[in-house]
């Protein structure tokens, strides 16, 4: 686990907001187009097949890559929908969350291990 000071944190926001808008373009892709995927998976050994499904597999893999990024970071991603993510951090000598919600300008927030979004507190 990597333990990130606020400035570390801080510092990464701007590739993060960068993986979590292209992550939300991916996401649009495979829902726009799951349905045809479904179908052609039930049909795969009649030779299915669909006229989308290199997008749709692409934007799969894509997605995938872009999750790693983030997991490669040491950050832990907590909801992908709202591009809501946790820093571990150390804060009185324990391991909290510095914790960070795509449309904010900075981290500001953290809470306890357990506590979640809904225990967050100011810095």
């Amino acid at each position: 686990m990597k333990i990130f000071t606020l400035e570390e944190a801080n510092s990464l926001l701007p590739e993060l907001r960068r993986l979590f808008l292209a992550l939300k373009a991916e996401r649009a892709v495979l829902q726009r187009f799951a349905l045809e995927a479904k179908r052609a998976h039930k049909h795969a050994n009649e030779g299915g097949g669909t006229e989308v499904g290199v997008r749709y597999a692409h934007a799969l893999f894509t997605t995938m890559d872009y999750l790693q990024r983030i997991h490669s970071l040491g950050v832990e991603i907590k909801d992908m929908e709202r591009g809501l993510c946790d820093f571990p951090a150390l804060h009185e000598g324990r391991v909290v969350y510095l914790c960070w919600l795509l449309g904010e300008d900075r981290i500001e927030w953290w809470h306890d291990l357990e506590a979640g979004f809904a225990g967050r507190q100011p810095l």
